[in-house]
């Protein structure tokens, strides 16, 4: 995983960020660690300045931070607190409420299929979790197309891109906790159905509920694992 992250593949800015926002959602980039372009750009294989560029917008969406008045070569990882993540994952489950309310309006026709997709997912997320080992990771992926499916079934290009820009922030959190949100995901598979039946039965209301319901769930179990776990890089 490293290795691919760390590979040249172009200097173009979008390239740059897109490699150093991965870096740091997978813990590559470790919360709290500093980030210094000159280290980063060698890293990357590229110059410094798309290495500014993509600090300058992580900085802006909340994956780096500095102290008022401190020049970017000052800037870390951000870390891994409780109260942020009730926010990222508050604002997920808004964006992907709507993107089921979306879903659920569509023609019979399509709900019928995105259901059958779904299912079908819920219980690859089912048979993964009950493995022995869990691929954590794997987990994580299952569960994200789940979620993806939902919010691409009928959303337009706005909704995807704020989906696109917010959600790789909460993966952070899922990510670095996940091996101890897995002992028991039988809540997470139930809440899956019910998201399930409100979208193949149209009513709209409640599929954006239930989706809401999900996330706000997850931020609360992931509190309680960081209250045990420690923030990380909070120092």
């Amino acid at each position: 995983m490293g290795s691919a992250a760390d590979a040249p593949h172009g200097s173009r800015p979008e390239q740059v960020y897109t490699r150093l926002r991965d870096l740091i959602v997978e813990g590559l980039l470790a919360p709290g660690s500093r980030i210094v372009e000159t280290e980063i750009a060698s890293r990357l294989g590229v110059s410094r300045t798309p290495v500014r560029e993509a600090l300058q917008r992580l900085q802006q969406e909340g994956y780096v931070m500095g102290s008022p008045g401190a020049q970017q070569s000052r800037l870390t990882v951000a870390p891994l607190t409780r109260d942020d993540v009730y926010e990222l994952l508050y604002i997920v489950g808004a964006l992907e409420g709507m993107g089921a309310r979306g879903a659920a309006s569509v023609a019979q026709a399509e709900r019928r299929t995105l259901a059958r997709d779904l299912k079908a997912l819920n219980a690859e997320f089912f048979k993964a979790g009950k493995a022995t080992p869990i691929d954590h990771g794997g987990l994580y992926d299952i569960d994200n197309q789940f979620h993806r499916h939902i919010v691409e079934a009928s959303a337009g290009p706005r909704l995807l891109a704020l989906h696109d820009a917010v959600k790789p922030q909460a993966e952070r959190y899922i990510r670095m906790y996940i091996s101890m949100l897995t002992t028991d995901i039988r809540v997470s598979v139930n809440e899956h159905d019910i998201i399930i039946a409100a979208i193949e039965e149209g009513r709209a209301d409640d599929a954006e509920q239930a989706v809401q319901v999900n996330w706000r769930h997850a931020a609360d179990r992931l509190s309680k694992v960081i209250s045990v776990a420690g923030e990380r890089g909070s120092w």
